[in-house]
Parts: structure tokens; sequence; C-alpha cells
């Protein structure tokens, strides 16, 4: 992920280019940004959307060609659409190799001003490696041999699911039905789906990584349920989000996503997700511990 990050240039016209607009942060003051919410039938903040928009604000800082190498985030509070964020960045560190930012997200709430969401990144200038391995992606049919998210949920008459307002902005090839209650045990508990941001995204690296942010939060929840079918009649909510990013890679284009969850108590799932290119490079690995809880969703 490049540090030197302007204004994106327009991508192509369509809902989704407009809901991965978001990304395009005002610069208010030195290190203080501003980002928007998309109007959309949901409402609410993804969580997604401001791990991306607090890590391109974190880019803007960066001097040099620096990549985002990894992010841990905790998501505070629920964020309000209705108002702007405003994210402030700390200058931590730049030293020969490494820049470290942390990026707080502040939102204005009954006279006073409230911190929603918490980052830390640091990037890194690239080195000469030593050693080089991955976990090789699974063999998996290809996208263009899978249904969309949209066509499985008209098998289901479930066109007005709230997971098609997001899958408009990110497109999935699905592997498995989404809408099918079935109970994964082990070995087995993994789920794999095919994603790509919907529509072109500037050739930026900044813009891809924040992407990848963006998206790496949409199912990574759900693996924690896998074991009993899936949300059903359960709510859950994001406590903490890590990414690491390992290689470069395109969120525009096809990206195979892996989650499982190795562990889960006490109301809280740990799960991990891993990215792979279309190519089979492991481009991302991610992280995360949610809240789960009976109830409807």
């Amino acid at each position: 992920m490049s540090g030197t990050a302007g204004p994106l240039e327009p991508a192509e016209t369509s809902q989704a280019a407009a809901l991965m607009g978001v990304l395009d942060l005002e610069e208010r003051e030195r290190d203080v940004f501003v980002g928007q919410t998309p109007t959309t039938r949901l409402q609410r903040i993804f969580g997604g959307q401001v791990a991306g928009q607090a890590l391109m604000a974190a880019g803007r800082t960066v001097p040099g060609e620096r990549f985002g190498h990894s992010l841990h985030a905790y998501f505070l509070r629920p964020g309000d659409p209705q108002e702007e964020i405003r994210y402030a960045v700390d200058r931590i560190r730049d030293g020969r190799s490494f820049s470290t930012r942390r990026v707080v997200a502040w939102q204005h709430r009954r006279g006073e001003e409230v911190a929603i969401f918490a980052l830390t990144a640091d990037f890194h200038a690239g080195e000469q490696a030593v050693v080089e391995h991955a976990v090789p992606m699974p063999d998996v049919p290809a996208p263009a041999e899978l249904p969309s998210l949209a066509e499985v949920a008209a098998r289901h008459d479930a066109s007005d699911s709230s997971s098609l307002e997001i899958s408009r902005a990110v497109e999935q090839r699905l592997l498995e039905d989404p809408f099918e209650r079935r109970l994964k045990q082990p070995p087995d508990t993994s789920t794999r789906v095919w994603m790509r941001v919907a529509g072109r995204l500037p050739d930026d690296p900044a813009v891809h990584s924040a992407a990848l942010a963006f998206v790496s939060d949409l199912t990574l929840l759900g693996a924690g349920l896998a074991r009993v079918g899936g949300w059903g009649e359960h709510e859950g909510a994001s406590l903490d989000h890590a990414v690491w990013f390992h290689a470069p890679v395109r969120a525009d284009d096809w990206f195979l996503y892996e989650t499982d969850s190795p562990a889960a108590s006490r109301g809280l799932a740990l799960c991990f997700g891993r990215i792979w290119s279309a190519d089979g490079t492991h481009v991302a690995t991610v992280a995360q511990e949610g809240l789960l809880r009976a109830g409807g969703r």
C-alpha cells in the first residue's frame, strides 16, 4: 500500500462504485480526514467501511512508497450513518523502514465527540526477503463456474435479503448455499467464497488495500456460527479486526476468501480468514473476535 495516495480518480459509474467511493476522504485539516456513509436500504455503518476509511486516512500521511503490511483495530461503538465520521491520525513513528499510525474515528453525539473506532496500522518500505512461503490456495471451481449470491437468493425467494445490499458493491460467487442450514463439523468447518469489488477501482495500491480491508469484514464473523448452521436466530457484532497484507492485490479482480473459527466461548467467537488472488497467491490473512448472541438478524 503506497503512502502517497491522493484523491481517488473516478471509478466506473455504478451503485457499486458509489459505495466504494466512501474511500475518497476529505482532508479537513492536517491529519484529520472526513468520510461519509453511503445511503443504502440497510441504513447502518458497515464495520469494513470504517476500517477501510481509517486505513486510507493513515496511508495519506505516510511518506514515500511504503505499503501497509498490517492493521489492528477495535470497534468501540456503533456508528451513526446520518453523521460524518472524522478520522484523526497520530503519526506515531517514521523510521528508516517502517511508519506507524494510530487513527481514531470520531462522531458527534448529543453535544459531545465520541470515539467509535480505533486503528493502528504499520507501513513498510519493503526489502529483500530471506524466506518466502505461503499456504497454497485450495482447489476449488473457478468463479465463472459458480452462481452469484443474487442467483442463489432468487432460488429461495430471498430477494429482499439484507446480504444482497452489500453485494451491489462486492460481487460473490458461491461454493455453497448460504440460505441452507447445514451444521459443519471438524475437520471441515471452513467456508469459501469468491469475491471482488463490483466495478473498476483506480490503479492505486492504497485503494486496493483499503478495499480489501472493507471486504474482509463482510462474512468473517459468520464463521463462528458454522457449527450451528449459520445466522438463523442469532445476532452478532465485530469487536476487533486485524489484517496482514502479504502481497499486492487488486480488490476488483476475483479473490478467494476462506473463513473458519478455531474457538468460541462465553458469547465470543474468534474467526480467521485467508485470502488468495485468482492466480493462487496468498495475499492476506485476517483475524477477528466477535460477539454472538441469541436473537433475530
